[in-house]
């Protein structure tokens, strides 16, 4: 049997269910894909919640958008694929679900190197953080500074400002500062002082500043440390940033993304697939629950579970 996870009104985890749905037949332009994960992102939460707002709930509505899985069927006028190919998907319908029909564009091969689980955890996460460094055209020259760099999208960040040249230093929690060193960035604690311990572990100065925390103490801190406020980007606060100056890239932005920002979103998963492959890209995984279990995984994504959460069918 078909299934998916669903909920007809905002609320807590519990208003998460499991419920039948039609067989998925892939349309023109989609894939079939039988899910053998299925990535949960915070904003999977914020959603069920009512937090971000996205309109009055008048029929189950399905959560979830990135995962990995094997295809079972091949639209009309898709090349490329073949039915038991293994792949990674990112902005689907609900991810959360035994099989989802995705547009092909969205849909990368995945490398025998890179499990299910770390394909489904790259979608979103990924996707944020290249976009915002491209965006903000971190190169070589650049220290960037990345509140809250022990999270999916702050570990991302991370990665990619290394591989491109940049120094970078990240806040985090002190039982966080093997990760972050591990992934090559200067690891600075949040609370009292931050501005001046990240003067001290970067004393040329930062010239570009990511929020992927939303605190008030990020926002302030990169607002006294970085001169540009076109370099300074919040990934939480996005309603906030006008008010400040600086950029938002989702994050509850008023402002959608460009179709150049889209571009670059999509074009980090097949990137990310094939860092992994090499060996010179990682994604942290935390635990993995059944597909009924949803509930349970979103409780302890918002308990603050380190590492990426997975849905397993």
């Amino acid at each position: 049997m078909t299934t998916a996870i669903a909920y007809t009104e905002f609320g807590g985890p519990e208003v998460l269910h499991e419920i039948p749905v039609p067989e998925p037949l892939p349309a023109a332009g989609q894939l079939a894909i039988r899910v053998t994960a299925a990535g949960v992102n915070p904003i999977d939460g914020k959603l069920r919640s009512g937090r971000r707002p996205s309109g009055e709930i008048t029929a189950p509505r399905r959560v979830g958008g990135d995962g990995a899985g094997v295809v079972t069927g091949v639209g009309e006028g898709v090349d490329g694929f073949r039915v038991g190919d293994p792949v990674v998907f990112a902005g689907a319908s609900g991810a959360y679900a035994t099989d989802v029909a995705v547009t092909a564009a969205h849909v990368f091969p995945r490398p025998p190197q890179v499990s299910a689980a770390e394909g489904a955890a790259l979608g979103i996460p990924i996707g944020t953080a290249y976009q915002t460094l491209r965006s903000l055209a971190v190169g070589s020259a650049d220290t960037v500074l990345v509140h809250g760099g022990s999270g999916a999208v702050g570990q991302a960040l991370i990665q990619f400002a290394v591989l491109w040249g940049a120094t970078v230093v990240a806040t985090s929690s002190e039982g966080r500062f093997d990760r972050v060193r591990e992934l090559g960035a200067l690891p600075v604690a949040y609370g009292e002082g931050l501005a001046d311990r990240v003067r001290a572990a970067a004393p040329q100065g930062v010239t570009v500043a990511i929020d992927a925390a939303g605190t008030d103490e990020a926002l302030q801190t990169s607002l006294e440390l970085v001169a540009d406020r076109q370099r300074i980007a919040t990934l939480v606060r996005g309603r906030d940033a006008a008010g400040l100056g600086i950029r938002a890239f989702s994050g509850g932005s008023p402002g959608p993304l460009t179709a150049q920002q889209q571009v670059w979103r999509t074009e980090a998963v097949p990137v990310a697939l094939a860092l992994m492959a090499a060996r010179r890209f990682s994604v942290e995984l935390g635990p993995s629950f059944a597909l009924a279990d949803a509930a349970e995984a979103h409780r302890a994504i918002e308990s603050g579970v380190p590492g990426k959460i997975t849905l397993v069918p």
